[in-house]
């Protein structure tokens, strides 16, 4: 009994000797950030290690980044669920992606809406347009705190394609918008919407006979191994996202999430440029490896180009929020582009 009142009275002279709060004031745990991604050693890699060190400047051991490229952490559709979920805190993405989450995302993958790299950065870094991205899809429990500028749209193909006649009963991988799926039946090809895991033993086994895809996966898997043929359509310019979970990112500190915001656009800025140049590094890559680039003629080029702007119109004006999204955007980049 004595023993035990000693034990109780020391114990309670060592709480009174700690200085001030720090006996009733526990340490702050340490958040984990997962930043997930299908593709790896491209512009959405190069975003995920430079916010990771743009937020370690920001907030040091406050927050644990954890990087997971090349699919990691599952299959696209997986990754986009656990983000939704809060298993992934984020995920990188082309839109093209989400369009399931949201069909918003759909006026992002309009053809002709973007024509130049610049076309991206303008309207992503507009302040007013900036602050609606970030907080747009709030009502499915997502954040934007990345945008960037990906790659133009190009279609590999394991046997040349040089006419739109050729791409006729070619079965095409596609991202899962309906501004890719649409415009592939529209030349006649079978789109196949499938996750960039299953794109390779699908081409090996004859169970595909190309993809639409931004030229810097291509070079990155050495897609270069198993077919030689590019048809560089440019027809859109792809735009990814980093989407946080809400939940998760509302759990921190304010000081957290006023980093991640200010670690996200941080790091737009220092790899847009960096994202251009790898997009033509990696065409001198695909050549130095054997591919042949591919192209339209002139007459083909425009004819496919208003084709798909004519369809792009007639799909985004069934719904009315995605229109509206469209237009607005549309507006933007004109507006920029006349600056």
């Amino acid at each position: 009994m004595l023993s035990s009142i000693l034990k109780a009275a020391a114990f309670g002279t060592a709480l009174a000797l700690l200085p001030m709060g720090m006996a009733t004031t526990p340490a702050a745990a340490q958040a984990t950030m997962k930043l997930a991604s299908a593709t790896i050693n491209d512009v959405q890699h190069e975003w995920q290690k430079v916010f990771a060190e743009e937020l370690d400047k920001r907030v040091g051991n406050a927050v644990k980044t954890e990087i997971y490229p090349a699919s990691q952490l599952g299959s696209i559709p997986r990754m986009a669920e656990g983000v939704l979920l809060g298993t992934i805190e984020a995920f990188t993405t082309p839109t093209s992606f989400m369009t399931n989450v949201d069909p918003r995302f759909q006026a992002f993958d309009a053809p002709g809406l973007f024509k130049t790299p610049q076309d991206v950065d303008n309207a992503i870094h507009d302040p007013e347009y900036r602050a609606h991205l970030e907080e747009m899809f709030l009502d499915k429990g997502l954040r934007v705190i990345g945008a960037i500028y990906n790659s133009p749209t190009v279609i590999f193909t394991m046997k040349p394609v040089t006419t739109l006649e050729g791409l006729k009963g070619l079965k095409i991988r596609t991202f899962a918008s309906p501004l890719q799926i649409k415009p592939m039946e529209l030349v006649g090809a079978t789109p196949l919407p499938l996750a960039l895991t299953e794109v390779i033993p699908q081409l090996e086994s004859g169970g595909l006979d190309g993809m639409l895809v931004g030229m810097p996966i291509l070079t990155a898997f050495k897609y270069y191994d198993i077919g030689k043929n590019i048809t560089d359509l440019r027809f859109a310019e792809i735009v990814s996202v980093t989407v946080v979970n809400e939940d998760w990112f509302q759990s921190q500190g304010e000081d957290v999430r006023k980093a991640i915001v200010e670690a996200g656009r941080a790091a737009e800025t220092s790899v847009f440029k960096w994202g251009v140049d790898n997009v033509r590094k990696t065409y001198q890559v695909w050549a130095d490896n054997g591919g042949v680039i591919n192209e339209l003629s002139p007459e083909e080029q425009a004819k496919m180009e208003a084709e798909f702007h004519e369809l792009a119109d007639t799909l985004l004006a069934t719904d009315p929020a995605v229109k509206a999204e469209y237009e607005r955007l549309q507006a933007l980049v004109a507006s920029k582009a006349a600056q």
